[in-house]
């Protein structure tokens, strides 16, 4: 049984589907609670045809449809899959602390070797403090390492934070592979499903988000709003005990 299985097992499912939106930076779902998902458009838009097989009708699948949908090799869907788990979790907040995921990276990766996966606003912030900093990008820009240089340098970082859409693309497993037993492992991001399931995985922190006003994350998402733009959601960080 794969991560996605595991965490779709461990949910209740059984809950209505009240609305589900895509917009181009992120996806939006609610069930029990409103979950979110990065879109992943520059990745989606590089897949044949069609990108999502249901448009429209959606609203027809049950929850439990709607997160299995995690699993689709379209990034449309997959997106919606995760936005479908998040809004099943119950997350356990007195595991969690408001802490941006920024603020924990830098903090564990001060005068030490940091991968990042995926590119972050805060990227110029952990150079300043790291020994040394790779980002691993799948749409590279500027410095960034492309995908492929993964295997050389994840087992070299003392820190590694890996972005939530591995999950959506389906290459987590593979990257945690990659990270040394000392090393530091953070994933970040809206996509991440706040859960200790992924401890269990090698990871030791998690930091995602929580809507607290879904009217306002709903507008937000429909409105092309990327996630510094998203209003109505709270940070929050899970660290393995």
């Amino acid at each position: 049984m794969n991560i996605l299985e595991n965490l779709i097992a461990s949910l209740d499912t059984q809950s209505p589907v009240y609305d589900i939106r895509q917009g181009i930076f992120h996806t939006a779902v609610v069930t029990r609670h409103c979950g979110l998902a990065a879109t992943l458009p520059k990745d989606a838009m590089r897949q044949k045809p069609p990108l999502m097989r249901r448009p429209g009708t959606l609203l027809d699948l049950s929850a439990l449809e709607l997160a299995r949908l995690a699993m689709s090799d379209r990034i449309l869907e997959a997106a919606v899959g995760m936005a479908a788990i998040n809004s099943l979790l119950d997350v356990d907040e007195e595991m969690c602390i408001e802490l941006n995921a920024a603020e924990l990276i830098i903090e564990k990766g001060a005068g030490k070797r940091v991968a990042i996966v995926g590119h972050f606003p805060f990227v110029p912030r952990v150079k300043e403090k790291a020994a040394q900093l790779w980002v691993i990008e799948k749409n590279p820009t500027a410095d960034d390492l492309d995908e492929h240089a993964a295997s050389e340098v994840i087992p070299r970082a003392d820190v590694v934070a890996v972005t939530g859409t591995a999950l959506t693309n389906h290459t987590l497993e593979g990257l945690l592979t990659l990270c040394r037993p000392d090393s530091f492992v953070v994933m970040l991001g809206d996509t991440v499903p706040i859960t200790p399931l992924l401890f269990e995985l090698g990871v030791d922190a998690l930091s995602g988000t929580r809507v607290a006003d879904t009217e306002a994350v709903l507008r937000c998402v429909s409105q092309g709003a990327n996630f510094r733009q998203i209003k109505g959601i709270r940070k929050l960080t899970m660290i393995k005990r």
